[in-house]
């Protein structure tokens, strides 16, 4: 299993998760060990351009959402680097934020917690 791999499953069971993930292939949107949160997604809503965290092939990445066609999901590094389709199903979190600086394009692409999901209630 890769370090990846819990996150994923804290993050498809609904957690809100901040990671410090290591290597270059997403710079310069993210460098290495730089803290990064990634929030469950609706897969739905994903766009081209995203970074979400996905599993491709029993791979987990921090990579970003290259293109999306007949209800499957690419995912790529920010180097041109295609790590293939993967369903939905499989795309756990999207990056809200790297260093305290929010993404931009993620509201309304974030899932609501399990316990607000079910009541309806807001934490707002």
């Amino acid at each position: 299993m890769g370090a990846l791999d819990a996150v994923a499953a804290r993050v498809a069971g609904g957690a809100t998760v901040r990671i410090r993930p290591a290597g270059s292939s997403m710079v310069p949107l993210i460098r290495s060990r730089q803290l990064v949160t990634i929030a469950p997604v609706d897969p739905a809503k994903l766009a081209v351009g995203d970074i979400v965290l996905a599993r491709v092939s029993g791979t987990v990445y921090l990579h970003l959402v290259t293109a999306i066609a007949g209800g499957r999901v690419q995912i790529g590094n920010n180097r041109g680097r295609i790590n293939g389709w993967t369903s939905p199903a499989r795309v756990f979190g999207l990056c809200t934020e790297i260093e305290g600086v929010p993404r931009k394009n993620v509201d309304g692409k974030i899932l609501a917690p399990p316990d607000q999901a079910e009541s309806g209630r807001s934490s707002e």
